[in-house]
């Protein structure tokens, strides 16, 4: 018990474990698998056993989340500890939950134990073991089974949420280290953290109520809002830059929104982007390494981002790496997919601080 203990706690700087925790937790309890995810009106994000993903990707595309009452019924009876369908339904009622009827039930699932838990940061933390129907409701001393871990499991979510925080902060001030005005955002365009280079660019940036912001020219402002729904709503988000007009019509900064690339299966980290603005003319390019991770660049695409943004081309920078002109072109392809680029200078804009103001 110590083990999976540890590796609870791991699961707060190392989401990918996640699975393998739920694995633990379902043998706790003889059941298939565990999922968890977090919610406000909406699933925002989740993480499954193996068993259970295709089971979750129903749930959220069939928006079972709304339509049933099951989250409900678990948030509110506040228990501290998890709860069962006992717990939550009579026979009639859960025989009426569509959960049950087209997606747990078809699946060969219908019993199972869920413990919420509110998060810091306004949403709830929904975390279930998912047993097989024909093995009946899980007993009672599996659920006290369980009960014993959920201090560690609460814990964990709390140190992912403050870590989330921490990461927002450290990245919007490690663009003030290179000379970039920066901040952070949430989904809704809440601002999560802001260097003080972004925080005195008064005029160009106007702050509102709640923590939001808007950009002193109106048809950038609606190109900002535009680029959060992409972000945290569309498919595929890409970077966008755009211009920021000053007061006689010149392009007098450039903004870059920027999504952060988060592992795949971190249900603590909310979509967020980053909004950078930069001069119209830069007189060096900002090191690659530095907003690697923002697009998940492997460092040899970061090594060739950096030489295409000092100018060198495909071929010299083939020579200079000692590589192959093909290889060298893959790597180039794959900083265009993650900057969400079309063209060379597209990426080389976007990367030296320099974009071509878009219409």
């Amino acid at each position: 018990m110590e083990a999976l203990i540890d590796r609870i706690y791991e699961c707060a700087f190392a989401p990918e474990l996640w699975p393998g925790v739920f694995d633990s937790l379902a043998g706790l309890v003889d059941a298939r698998g565990g999922f968890l995810f977090t919610a406000n009106a909406q699933v925002l994000n989740w993480t499954a056993s193996a068993s259970l993903w295709g089971g979750m990707e129903r749930f959220v595309g069939g928006d079972y989340y709304s339509r049933s009452s099951r989250a409900r019924r678990a948030i509110a009876a506040r228990r501290a500890g998890f709860v069962t369908e006992r717990d939550l339904y009579t026979e009639a009622e859960i025989e009426a939950d569509p959960l049950y009827r087209e997606l747990m039930w078809p699946a060969g699932l219908g019993w199972g134990a869920a413990m919420v838990v509110p998060a810091p940061t306004g949403e709830v933390l929904f975390l279930s073991v998912e047993r097989d129907r024909s093995k009946g409701p899980i007993e009672s001393e599996g659920v006290l089974r369980l009960d014993g871990l959920r201090p560690h499991l609460a814990r964990a979510a709390l140190m992912a949420a403050r870590l989330r925080m921490e990461r927002a902060r450290i990245a919007a001030e490690t663009l003030a280290a290179i000379g970039l005005p920066a901040l952070v955002f949430d989904e809704t365009g809440k601002v999560l953290a802001a260097n003080a280079l972004i925080e005195s660019l008064s005029g160009i940036l106007i702050w509102r109520a709640k923590d939001r912001v808007r950009l002193g020219d109106g048809a950038a402002d609606t190109l900002f809002r535009q680029a959060i729904e992409t972000l945290c709503h569309g498919e595929g988000a890409a970077p966008l830059s755009f211009a920021i007009r000053g007061a006689d019509a010149s392009a007098a900064k450039v903004a870059h929104v920027i999504p952060v690339r988060r592992t795949a299966r971190d249900i603590f980290s909310r979509c967020a982007g980053v909004l950078v603005i930069s001069p119209v003319t830069a007189p060096r390019a900002p090191p690659v390494e530095l907003i690697q991770s923002l697009f998940d660049l492997t460092p040899a695409e970061a090594r060739v981002a950096r030489q295409l943004t000092a100018g060198e081309t495909a071929e010299e920078i083939a020579i200079h790496n000692g590589v192959s002109l093909n290889t060298v072109r893959s790597q180039v392809r794959g900083v265009l997919e993650k900057t969400g680029s079309r063209r060379q200078a597209e990426a080389i804009a976007l990367l030296g601080g320099v974009a071509v103001p878009r219409p």
